[in-house]
């Protein structure tokens, strides 16, 4: 059996963040891990059509934040505002009356975020599209958008067949045990006539290479090879 690790818990620290921010006491700890897995169970069947890729949850001595990176953020907010109150009052509670305060965020482009493309190849599944043409279409759709690579991996009962199977596609460069890469990561869910079907996808977006900083003045100079060399003396 292969051992497989969350990506982004294995970038976590490096350069991933946490999604959920807090600290508890052992006797405190539980309640409010259970209260984080229920306000997002909550947020992510409200807003299933809103193209919802993250919650972040902060909390406070008696408050909370919540955090929502969404594409569609007028979904979100309703009219005048009239969602984020019904959700805040939800939320609050759920959370033992505490004071919440919920932040939108817009991800400009859904194409390279790996949540939305892995959740947008679920609704095609869901209505039937061919699983084939969905993944295809998702990833040319991404590399279009100036993706370094993308990896989409189907497992279930693809095509209504009785014997589950898992097929993937790929494109480009996604090195997964590269640290310094910009990998993000996405997982649905599509829930079809013949069962669930799991999403994943893998997003390489463009890595950033920090330029060196040119040395000034007349001191001893670096050979590209390793060695150094003498400054020229005037004469």
């Amino acid at each position: 059996m292969g051992r497989k690790v969350n990506p982004i818990g294995y970038r976590l620290a490096v350069q991933k963040d946490w999604r959920s921010k807090w600290y508890a006491s052992e006797q405190e700890y539980t309640k409010f891990l259970h209260e984080d897995l229920k306000v997002r169970s909550y947020l992510k069947k409200k807003l299933y059509t809103a193209a919802l890729s993250k919650i972040q949850i902060e909390r406070a001595w008696n408050s909370l934040r919540v955090t929502l990176f969404t594409a569609r953020p007028g979904l979100v907010i309703g009219r005048k505002g009239s969602e984020i109150e019904i959700m805040s009052s939800r939320i609050s509670a759920m959370c033992a009356g505490r004071d919440v305060k919920i932040d939108i965020f817009e991800i400009k482009q859904p194409e390279l975020d790996a949540q939305l493309v892995a959740e947008n190849v679920a609704v095609q599944m869901e209505r039937r599209i061919a699983f084939r043409r969905a993944m295809k279409r998702a990833i040319q759709t991404t590399m279009d958008f100036g993706a370094d690579g993308i990896r989409i991996r189907c497992g279930g009962r693809l095509g209504g067949a009785d014997i589950a199977r898992a097929e993937w596609y790929k494109r480009g460069k996604v090195p997964l045990q590269t640290l310094r890469v910009p990998i993000d990561y996405g997982f649905a869910e599509a829930r079809t006539t013949y069962g669930i079907i799991g999403v994943k996808c893998w997003i390489n977006k463009k890595e950033e290479i920090e330029k060196p900083k040119r040395e000034t003045g007349g001191g001893p100079r670096r050979d590209p090879r390793g060695k150094r060399s003498r400054a020229p003396q005037r004469k």
